[in-house]
């Protein structure tokens, strides 16, 4: 695929996919949204990727909404099936079987915000600010937020956000559970990668299988107990246990 909207990057087997529509304040429009989907998906069979970091480019935005200009004239046929491809690629997101932070700088509204609710982890730096202002526009989101968010920070919570789209700067997000931490708008992307790069030193099918077990219950609706004894006694016939156990017991760090 030819990336129009998106920047590609890969170092130390972190891939970067970095929005890249600063004019339009990196503006979800339709084919942004299948470039990621296409990227996220590529890296799934890339054996030299171990971790996806997502970001805005720029100190404003990491994406502020969907393109409205985009689907103000759309049928219902059409905002239907926007919204299902807006879905799809969300789930490649939350699926991904290789760990994905949102690295927030700027703006996460609307589209953007529904985006960073699907990584798995979120970072946001001071200047930062989420909000699903959408039924402004009449209409609820549409790329899951009203399912992850109230999974997040409590239905409360989420219903109070989506209701009265207010924004939440990076502190209150980081009080009510929406991100993980907060730093400065300069250290974002080296403390970001610092994280995700102690998170892919540890073993591969272990990541997997904790994605997978917390998906169990929190996407798939299934019993996320049972999930978990499957992945476990399926993890002492992998390499990776081996190696883990082995070092553990060398007193020494493993290497996957």
């Amino acid at each position: 695929m030819t990336y129009n909207n998106i920047l590609l990057d890969t170092e130390e087997g972190i891939l970067t996919i970095t929005i890249n529509r600063e004019d339009k304040m990196n503006a979800l429009n339709i084919q942004l949204l299948q470039e990621i989907k296409y990227a996220v998906t590529a890296a799934q069979v890339d054996s030299t990727i171990k971790g996806i970091i997502l970001i805005g480019i720029g100190s404003k935005a990491f994406a502020a909404g969907a393109d409205i200009a985009e689907f103000a004239n759309f049928t219902v046929q059409q905002g239907t099936e926007m919204s299902k491809a807006g879905h799809e690629v969300l789930f490649a997101i939350e699926r991904s079987a290789k760990p994905v932070i949102a690295a927030v700088n700027g703006f996460a509204l609307g589209g953007g915000c529904e985006l960073t609710l699907a990584c798995h982890l979120r970072y946001a730096s001071e200047n930062a600010k989420f909000g699903q202002p959408e039924i402004n526009l009449g209409v609820p989101p549409g790329y899951g937020g009203t399912q992850r968010l109230a999974q997040i920070v409590g239905k409360g919570r989420a219903l109070e956000i989506l209701l009265t789209t207010n924004p939440i700067d990076a502190q209150k997000a980081l009080h009510i559970g929406l991100v993980n931490e907060v730093f400065s708008s300069e250290s974002l992307i080296a403390e970001t990668r610092s994280r995700m790069k102690k998170i892919i030193s540890k073993s591969p099918n272990a990541i997997r299988q904790v994605i997978e077990c917390v998906n169990a219950h929190y996407l798939n609706q299934h019993n996320g107990f049972e999930k978990e004894i499957q992945e476990f006694g399926a993890a002492f016939g992998t390499g990776d246990f081996k190696e883990g156990t082995s070092a553990f017991l060398e007193k020494r760090k493993a290497s996957f």
